[in-house]
């Protein structure tokens, strides 16, 4: 795939780039290893200082980054507005809260006085430089979730983006340079999936974190196994989105249509199994299907669109095949399902209903604005359904009813249970799946001692 920037709404390539050789990727990895023996010692406060500082040129440059990031991938442009500020906002908690989340642990005296210590502590420090292989679907949240963590513990990065996101990568690289961090503390590397293996098995890359597919994900775990480091994958969903008779049914209706299309359905977290109690599934399908019928598709760029194009040509093609196993295995079609005519990558919001296991899109993550609908006879079937899937990214549940949220928690294989709401990532809470979604955990205290060498200080009496 090459390097290059190509706008979904009309497939015209604006710009490309030349991948980096060998001499540049090494000097690279010259200067990672070479910063990160200085910078690992500077302070929090100085840290904060400088992450404080990327925010406030984020929000400096919101608009423009906006538009860059609509252009190279398509989302529509207010939702490409909110991704650059909530970058800002998880750079700022971080400033805020990292000499807290790795503060020194200390065990109680008595506790180890068995040992022979007079005093014992835990200890955070960080690994080294960091390899970052990131996803184009949210091309900055994706990898402000990983920097932020990573640079306030004292790592220092290197990012792979994906290859049609190459001016989110350059200029993420340049706003830390611009924010003051030492140069060669968070590099680009402008190289092709096919390079990422040799630089994984380089031994000044200490750890890998991945955001992508399950394939992606089963060659850099191969390869980080093998050379024995660290690593936090974070892989495909296809959430559940579940509606017992006590939900506010048209309200979940109303949440399930932009749980679904939220990035033009490009989401691993976003809502894709939408398994509703047959008492109310008749009323949840007939609102859901025409608040996803009356969305507005169209160019990302103008305010009054809801969906704008896929990302590539091939995911495209790849949810239409998923569609179209369905629908010939005997999926009803409530809505959409349909490619239109004209230039670009567009899809439309699509409901099947009538879904059964034999279907490829019970099994298989849907990228792009296509719902299925399943109908259950109780709590225990939903819960059979939601399940019955190789991911276990996160999940939606939708009750008033106290005793089935218990149920729900302590039953649903997901990362996360939603109640009442859709599923969202927060600065505040971790983040991450089971199953094939992965394993490991960004954002919180537990994404930012991921990469961490968690050291056992121990003193004699």
């Amino acid at each position: 795939m090459p390097i290059a920037t190509v706008n979904p709404a009309n497939g015209e390539t604006l710009k490309t780039y030349q991948a980096m050789g060998e001499e540049e990727v090494e000097r690279r990895l010259q200067l990672a290893e070479a910063t990160f023996r200085t910078y690992r010692t500077t302070t929090f406060d100085e840290r904060a200082r400088m992450l404080h500082r990327a925010a406030d040129l984020l929000d400096e440059d919101r608009d423009e980054v906006a538009r860059m990031l609509t252009t190279e991938m398509g989302k529509p442009l207010r939702q490409a507005r909110a991704e650059a500020a909530k970058c800002a906002k998880a750079m700022r908690w971080y400033a805020g809260n990292a000499a807290a989340l790795l503060a020194d642990e200390e065990p109680d005296a008595s506790d180890v006085k068995d040992s022979g210590a007079s005093r014992a502590l835990v200890r955070y420090r960080p690994l080294g430089p960091v390899l970052a292989v990131m996803p184009w679907n949210f091309p900055l949240w994706q990898v402000v979730r990983f920097a932020a963590p990573a640079l306030m513990a004292g790592n220092v990065g290197l990012l792979k983006h994906a290859s049609n996101v190459p001016q989110t990568a350059l200029y993420l690289e340049d706003l830390f340079h611009r924010a003051g961090f030492p140069e060669g503390t968070f590099q680009t590397l402008l190289i092709g999936s096919a390079a990422v293996d040799d630089v994984l098995r380089d031994e000044r890359v200490r750890a890998v974190t991945l955001t992508g597919s399950e394939p992606a994900g089963r060659a850099v775990a191969s390869t980080a196994g093998e050379m024995i480091k660290k690593t936090v994958l974070e892989l495909g969903g296809s959430d559940p989105f579940v509606v017992m008779p006590s939900a506010d049914v048209e309200r979940a209706a109303q949440v399930a249509v932009t749980a679904r299309v939220q990035n033009n359905g490009q989401s691993c977290i976003a809502a894709k199994r939408f398994i509703v109690h047959t008492d109310v599934y008749d009323a949840f399908a007939e609102r859901f299907a025409a608040g996803m019928k009356a969305l507005t598709v169209g160019d990302p760029m103008e305010d009054g669109t809801d969906v704008g194009p896929l990302a590539s040509e091939q995911g495209r093609a790849d949810l239409e095949e998923l569609v179209d196993d369905a629908v010939r295995s005997g999926a009803t079609v409530l809505c959409g399902g349909e490619r239109p005519d004209g230039p670009g990558w567009f899809y439309p919001p699509t409901v099947l209903a009538d879904i059964t296991r034999e279907m490829r899109i019970h099994r298989e993550e849907a990228f792009g604005p296509v719902a299925t609908l399943y109908r259950a006879a109780d709590l225990d079937e939903a819960v059979l359904i939601a399940n019955d899937s190789p991911f276990g990214l996160s999940s939606n549940v939708w009750t008033r009813d106290e005793d089935e949220v218990d149920r729900f928690v302590r039953d649903l294989e997901a990362g996360g249970v939603f109640v009442n709401g859709m599923t969202a990532s927060h600065p505040a809470l971790p983040f991450g799946g089971v199953k094939r979604s992965g394993y490991g955990r960004e954002l919180s205290g537990h994404g930012i001692r991921e990469f961490c060498n968690i050291t056992t200080v121990w003193h004699g009496a």
